[in-house]
């Protein structure tokens, strides 16, 4: 058109403009066409025309390109600037996050004089919503009254919106009760706000009544199965999954949710199943799937899944990056991990800030849990937000080997850091204490978590104060600290005495513990093993004959789970489980364990190198 004698008119532009609009959310990278038609609309005298000029405030504002949306808005003569004007505008701020901005643009609007429509209230109701601001939307749903807009079908959906957002559910269901006619969007909005309140007999409910008034969308879909998954309902998840099948209704995200489902209520057939049905075009229904092994505890078919998904070329997202990490970590394999850290570490780009602070908090909790601290120590230190997650992993991680006093010095970094600690920061701090003896900084420790942060102690707070004065042999003081819990102990506290009892040779005490024990599980073999032990080492034999004939007199009744090892061996991993010859390579198995000690040794030193390239 351009090159015809023919010149696009007022009308023209506009159209063009809102084409590229629609083709943003397919290819986001079109927004030059945009500036390319802006500037032939000035070119050609339509600089303050409102029609033209709405088009590109609505373009920009979708893109993300904030600055251009607001310098057109500005640009227009205040005549010009029309209620569509102002509501592209806000709905700017709206996607750019700034509920603040819109708020203000709606009062320059009201004080320009400028009455706004139903699609104005509805913006200005969705900036409540996100910011769950009920006062906000009262004041919006009173003005909504005064203009006649309450029966709008598209504001009163919003007022719902801003109501169950807010979690003011009471309002919710009367104003939506005062509807005279429900779309599938009122209910969607009543059925969003049950879920978010954990009732889900009330979903099920309401999702029975809406079927017989308008069919479920998708979304509507999607809200049950959510609810079946959360309370673990099996049957109306199938039934709901029944449903779609038999209306055809699917789509990518009504499919990840009923993965999602069935890995929940531990039916992985049925998820793997569905998995191989569905078109996984991007990686939320891997990551989806992967997650659901995961939970499961089949880290290897997890770990399975992702080589299929990066051989079939799907790029990896922060979600799956964290997966793959509490995989490998759970799975000992080192080397694989580090990959991930390498990949996170050359895509500087990846993830938004929150997401990928989680990863690395992740790759950091994965380095200790492996045994490299060195690498867990340059993790942390080369992290940019520090929260008190991060801080907290740190803290464990020293724990976990022993090292007391460095966790003591990280924790008074973090309070010079202004970062406030948790229950967890403490739960690990008192263990790390526990295990470095340091019964003295333990004790204030857990003072200071009550006197100076308000933390009350839980459960396994209590326990380590008890194993920590257990392993000093301060066993009354431990019991001391047991008689006057605020909670009622458990098992594990007991057992935290008992053990100490073994150690210090206190028979007394030790069957007092064990009494405890033996209400608590019954079935628990060990603790009769380690009584027995206690009474064999004081030369109390009839007492242990006693606890003996007691152990066997329960047979088969006392049963242990197996534990499994795992082992890399040049990028492979090797599940062993104790005793197990089941495996048809047994004979070269035993063979191949005289070589694993000289590969670990290569391994280590790939490693040491490969620490050198991923943090220099």
């Amino acid at each position: 058109m351009l090159r015809s004698p023919s010149r696009p008119d007022r009308f023209t532009l506009p159209l063009a403009i809102r084409a590229v609009s629609v083709s943003l959310s397919s290819f986001p990278d079109r927004t030059h066409l945009a500036r390319s038609i802006h500037c032939i609309g000035f070119q050609l005298g339509f600089s303050g025309d409102a029609h033209f000029c709405n088009a590109l405030v609505g373009t920009y504002a979708k893109s993300g390109r904030f600055g251009y949306a607001r310098q057109v808005f500005d640009e227009m003569c205040c005549p010009a600037r029309d209620v569509v004007s102002w509501t592209s505008m806000m709905s700017g701020y709206v996607r750019a996050g700034s509920s603040v901005g819109c708020f203000r643009l709606f009062r320059e609007m009201k004080l320009a004089g400028v009455e706004p429509n139903s699609v104005t209230l509805a913006v200005v109701l969705s900036a409540c919503g996100a910011g769950r601001d009920g006062c906000g939307g009262r004041q919006l749903h009173c003005l909504a009254i005064k203009g006649g807009f309450e029966s709008d079908e598209l504001v009163g959906n919003s007022i719902l919106t801003v109501f169950s957002k807010a979690g003011d559910l009471a309002v919710v269901e009367r104003f939506f009760s005062s509807f005279e006619r429900r779309s599938a969007v009122s209910w969607n909005v009543l059925m969003s706000g049950y879920l978010s309140r954990g009732e889900l007999g009330e979903l099920v409910h309401c999702f029975d009544e809406m079927r017989a008034e308008s069919i479920p969308t998708q979304e509507t879909l999607t809200l049950v199965i959510s609810a079946s998954a959360k309370c673990g309902d099996l049957l109306q998840g199938r039934k709901v999954h029944g449903f779609a099948l038999k209306t055809a209704q699917s789509d990518k995200v009504l499919e990840a949710s009923l993965l999602d489902f069935y890995a929940k209520c531990g039916e992985l057939a049925s998820a793997v199943l569905l998995f191989e049905q569905v078109r996984a075009e991007n990686c939320i229904v891997w990551n989806v799937m992967m997650w659901g092994f995961i939970q499961n505890g089949r880290f290897a078919e997890a770990v399975g899944l992702y080589t299929r998904m990066h051989e079939s070329g799907h790029e990896p997202d922060i979600d799956t990056l964290r997966g793959l990490t509490l995989a490998y970590t759970q799975l000992g394999s080192l080397r694989l991990a580090k990959q991930v850290h390498g990949y996170l570490t050359r895509r500087s780009t990846l993830g938004d800030g929150c997401g990928r602070e989680r990863l690395e908090t992740s790759i950091l909790n994965m380095y200790a849990k492996c045994g490299s601290i060195v690498s867990a120590q340059r993790c942390f230190e080369q992290m940019v937000g520090k929260d008190v997650i991060a801080w907290s992993s740190m803290v464990e991680c020293y724990a976990i080997h022993g090292l007391g006093l460095e966790a003591l010095e990280t924790f008074y970094r973090m309070e010079e850091e202004g970062i406030k600690p948790n229950s967890i920061t403490f739960l690990s701090l008192l263990s790390a204490c526990s295990h470095s003896g340091l019964v003295t900084e333990g004790v204030e420790v857990f003072d200071t978590m009550s006197r100076k942060y308000g933390i009350k102690p839980e459960l396994n707070h209590y326990t380590c104060m008890v194993d920590l004065l257990g392993r000093v042999g301060e066993l009354h003081e431990a019991l001391n600290v047991i008689n006057n819990m605020n909670v009622k102990p458990d098992a594990r506290i007991w057992g935290a005495l008992l053990s100490s009892c073994r150690v210090h040779s206190d028979a007394t005490l030790a069957k007092y513990a064990a009494q405890e024990l033996f209400e608590l599980e019954p079935d628990n073999v060990g603790y009769h093993v380690i009584l027995r032990n206690i009474q064999v080492s004081i030369s109390t034999r009839d007492a242990a004959a006693n606890s003996a004939s007691e152990v066997r007199s329960e047979g088969d009744c006392f049963k242990k789970e197996p534990g499994w090892s795992c082992i890399e061996g040049k990028g492979r991993i090797h599940m062993f489980v104790s005793g197990d010859r089941s495996h048809p390579q047994i004979v070269k198995l035993y063979r191949v364990l005289a070589c694993l000690c000289t590969i670990i040794q290569e391994e280590m030193i790939e490693e040491a190198q490969m620490d050198t390239r991923l943090f220099f």
